[in-house]
């Protein structure tokens, strides 16, 4: 499994944009993948991602093989 940071570079290299890792923590969920539980992180998602930026980080996702299409 592939960390947060390894996430965000790749988005940043290959969708010239800067991730949040509550963003990365939401897709996982949506796609049924296990997040990093935050010490700070109360019940609920303060942020979620913007629909706009899911795709970007799902096709992170298939590059790191996490998920498949």
């Amino acid at each position: 499994m592939s960390t947060y940071k390894q996430i965000q570079e790749w988005v940043r290299e290959n969708f010239r944009f800067t991730v949040q890792t509550c963003w990365i923590a939401d897709v996982k969920e949506k796609n049924g993948l296990e997040p990093r539980r935050a010490a700070n992180r109360v019940d609920g998602r303060k942020n979620p991602c913007p629909q706009d930026k899911e795709e970007p980080i799902k096709k992170a996702f298939e590059h790191f093989g996490m998920i498949r299409t």
